[in-house]
C-alpha cells in the first residue's frame, strides 16, 4: 500500500538538496563559530550565509534575523522580551482568540505575572480586522500579536493593514508566520512588521530550528542568556546544520514559491471540490479565498474527528483533525469554536494539508477513501440514522 502524506502543516518533507547542504557541517566541517581557528570560521561563514538566505525570504536585512530553536522559541523570545522590556511602559497585550498555542500559553503565562491580555474575537471565517486592533489599542498597550496565517483552517489575516495600524499608534506588531513564509508573499517592511517568527520544518527545511526577525531599532530583552551568541539576542552554541538547512530550504522554497504555491493551490481546489460534491453534510472550515495554498479544513457531521483519523490512516493516509482526543482533551479545536462551530460539528473536523509533492491521483485517492470512511462511520451513528 502506498501511504499518502497530508499533513505538510504539522510538519514537511526535508528536501533531499537540503540534507546535501548540511552533511558537511555535521562531518567535516564542524567548528563552533565563536571560535576563532579555521574551523570556526568556516562555521560562521555557513551561518552568515543562511542568515542571509532566510533574511531575504521577508525581505528583510541579515542584521535583523536572529537563529532560534524552533518557531515556538521565537514566539516566546518575541512576547517575553517585548513584555520585560515594555513592563514599564505598560502591561497591555493583544493577541486573537485563533493563535498558536506557542503564543496563547505564552500570553497565559504572562497574565499570571501581572500583564493583563487581550483576546480579540474572529468572524466566521477565522479572520480580524484591523479596526479591531485600533479599537483594542490602550495608553498602556505595548505589544500586539496577530498570526499571519491560521496553522489549523488556512486563513491568511490582514496583516499589513495591522501593521499599518500599530505603527501609526507607534505599537510593536509581532506576527507568529511560522505557517506562511515561504508559502505566500511577505515583505515585513512593507507590512510594517516589527517581530516576525519562522520555523525550518514548515518548508522543507529540518526540525529544530526556526528564526526571529526583529526590525532594526527595536530593542528586547533575551530569553535565553549565557553567551554572546546571535548578537547577544540568543545565548547557546548555534546549531550550524540547522542553520545551515534553514537558509538552503528558504532560498529553495522562496525560489519555487510562485510555481508551487499555483500546483498546491490546484490540488487543495481539486481535493475539496471532490469532498463537497461527494460527501453530504460537510462545511469548508477557514476563509474560502483568503487562506493557504494546501489547506482543507472540513468539519464533517454526525461523526468524531478522531476515528476518521484512524480510519484514513488504515488506508496510508496521514491527515490530522480539529478534534484535541489525541492530546488528551475531551474539547474540540479552540480555533473552529472561536469561530463559532457547536461542539459537534467541531468535534467532526478534519485538516488536510498538502505540499508540491502531492499529486492528483493521491487526491483522488483520499475522497475516494474518505468517502467510504464516512460512509461506514455514520451507518453507525444512531444520531445520524435518526436525523
Amino acid at each position: 500500500m502506498n501511504r499518502i502524506y497530508m499533513d505538510n502543516a504539522a510538519t514537511t518533507a526535508l528536501r533531499r538538496e537540503v540534507l546535501d547542504a548540511m552533511l558537511p557541517y555535521m562531518l567535516d566541517t564542524y567548528g563552533n563559530p565563536s571560535s576563532i581557528h579555521a574551523y570556526g570560521r568556516d562555521a560562521k561563514l555557513a551561518v552568515d550565509a543562511a542568515r542571509r538566505q532566510a533574511a531575504a525570504v521577508i525581505n528583510a536585512s541579515p542584521d535583523e534575523l536572529y537563529f532560534t530553536g524552533g518557531g515556538t522559541e521565537a514566539d516566546n523570545m518575541a512576547i517575553k522580551g517585548m513584555a520585560a522590556r515594555l513592563s514599564g511602559r505598560g502591561k497591555h497585550i493583544i493577541t486573537t482568540a485563533v493563535e498558536h498555542h506557542a503564543v496563547l500559553h505564552t500570553c497565559q503565562q504572562l497574565e499570571r505575572r501581572g500583564y493583563e491580555v487581550t483576546y480579540l474575537p474572529v468572524d466566521e471565517f477565522g479572520r480580524i480586522t484591523a479596526k479591531q486592533v485600533e479599537d483594542a489599542l490602550r495608553p498602556d498597550t505595548i505589544l500586539v500579536s496577530v498570526m499571519y496565517a491560521n496553522n489549523e483552517v488556512g486563513t491568511v489575516m490582514p496583516i499589513a493593514d495591522i501593521g499599518s495600524v500599530c505603527r501609526a499608534h507607534n505599537v510593536i506588531f509581532h506576527t507568529d508566520a511560522v505557517q506562511a513564509v515561504c508559502h505566500i508573499p511577505i515583505d515585513v517592511k512593507a507590512e510594517c512588521i516589527d517581530l516576525l517568527s519562522m520555523s525550518a520544518h514548515k518548508f522543507h527545511g529540518p526540525k529544530g530550528v526556526g528564526a526571529l526577525y526583529i526590525r532594526k531599532g527595536v530593542a528586547l530583552e533575551p530569553l535565553l542568556v549565557g553567551g554572546a551568541q546571535e548578537r547577544r539576542r540568543r545565548a547557546g552554541t548555534e546549531n550550524v546544520p540547522g542553520i545551515v538547512g534553514m537558509g538552503a530550504a528558504a532560498e529553495l522554497a522562496h525560489s519555487g514559491m510562485e510555481r508551487d504555491s499555483e500546483l498546491v493551490r490546484a490540488l487543495r481546489d481539486r481535493l475539496t471540490r471532490g469532498i463537497l460534491e461527494r460527501i453530504p453534510h460537510v462545511k469548508l472550515n477557514g476563509h474560502p479565498v483568503e487562506r493557504l495554498p494546501g489547506n482543507v479544513n472540513v468539519s464533517i457531521q454526525y461523526i468524531e474527528g478522531e476515528a476518521m483519523l484512524l480510519m484514513l490512516d488504515i488506508n496510508g493516509i496521514a491527515a490530522s483533525s480539529g478534534s484535541a482526543c489525541t492530546s488528551g482533551s475531551l474539547d474540540p479545536s479552540h480555533v473552529l469554536l472561536a469561530m463559532g462551530l457547536p461542539h459537534e460539528i467541531a468535534h467532526g473536523s478534519l485538516r488536510l494539508t498538502l505540499s508540491e509533492y502531492n499529486t492528483e491521483s493521491e487526491v483522488d485517492r483520499v475522497i475516494e477513501v474518505l468517502e467510504k470512511a464516512v460512509d461506514r462511520l455514520r451507518a453507525m451513528s444512531p444520531i445520524y440514522n435518526n436525523q
